[in-house]
């Protein structure tokens, strides 16, 4: 049986609201709350998707902070406090723990990458630090890092280790680590077009993008599953892979700030490197929005 779980469902990996002055926190409170009243099971702040990797260190507390105190305890709140640098993941980590987040994600370190044995003795710091659990993030496609079946399986029994967010797209991969560390980690597909194939071999739910616009929906998609109607959690799969396809037509998370600017949920506003969606993809996201029953 898997220890310490954070949530079963959908968490939604949540945008940032900015514009030129910084965090939009008018947005980002209303983001929250709606979030909330839709049905999700869990939010993710200042992860991928929440532009992370662009806020500066002041703004990265100030909006784990500001997130704990508006979700106030009626989902569990995951910190993104992943970073290439130990050291800072360790304190970003302690800090989120401190606001009142309820478990941390934490990204493999992207650039310098590390060794398997690196990556061990690095999530084991962190995890020594921490006092709450952590997900382990697996995302080799934007890190360069893969963590092997071996790393896991020495990584899988700190107690404050808990899950995993498997985003390598490698279903192979995947089935290998639940046999070998299901019995100690729950999984959560890091992918919108493979939560229900992570789901069939055995995890409890996604950390979705998707679910920044369909909240309600990808929630029922997972639990539909899990409660035994595979015809209508199928129905779902493939019915939303256009809307999955066209959030993913550009970096994440340019498609997705467009989409939730669409809704009514701030600027469409990206920090550099990003740039805002092109018009060409632009248009088949909102068609494919519109389909999804998306009005905006």
């Amino acid at each position: 049986m898997s220890k310490n779980t954070i949530f079963t469902g959908a968490a939604t990996a949540l945008i940032t609201p900015l514009n030129e002055q910084g965090i939009d926190y008018e947005n980002f409170g209303r983001l929250i709350d709606w979030q909330i009243e839709q049905g999700i099971d869990a939010l993710v702040i200042c992860g991928t998707t929440g532009e992370a990797s662009t806020l500066s260190d002041e703004e990265h507390r100030a909006a784990i902070k500001f997130a704990a105190e508006r979700i106030a305890g009626r989902v569990p709140m995951i910190a993104g406090t992943g970073a290439n640098d130990t050291a800072y993941a360790v304190e970003l980590t302690k800090y989120a723990c401190s606001v009142g987040a309820d478990a941390c994600l934490i990204v493999t370190p992207y650039y310098n990458k590390a060794t398997q044995n690196g990556l061990v003795k690095m999530f084991t710091t962190i995890a020594d630090a921490s006092t709450k659990p952590l997900i382990l993030y697996n995302i080799p496609s934007r890190t360069g890092v893969n963590i092997g079946v071996d790393a896991f399986k020495k990584l899988m029994t700190h107690p404050n280790i808990a899950a995993v967010k498997e985003a390598s797209g490698n279903l192979s991969q995947c089935i290998s680590e639940i046999h070998e560390c299901g019995e100690y980690l729950d999984f959560y597909s890091g992918n919108d077009d493979q939560i229900l194939p992570i789901l069939s071999i055995g995890g409890k739910g996604v950390i979705s993008v998707l679910s920044n616009l369909l909240p309600k929906e990808t929630s029922e998609m997972v639990h539909k599953y899990l409660n035994g109607d595979l015809a209508a959690a199928t129905k779902m799969q493939v019915e939303y892979l256009p809307l999955i396809n066209a959030l993913f037509s550009e970096v994440n998370p340019i498609p997705v700030k467009a989409a939730m600017a669409k809704l009514g949920f701030g600027e469409n506003y990206v920090r550099l490197p990003l740039t805002p969606m092109e018009d060409a993809h632009a248009e088949v996201l909102y068609e494919a929005m519109r389909n999804a029953g998306l009005r905006f």
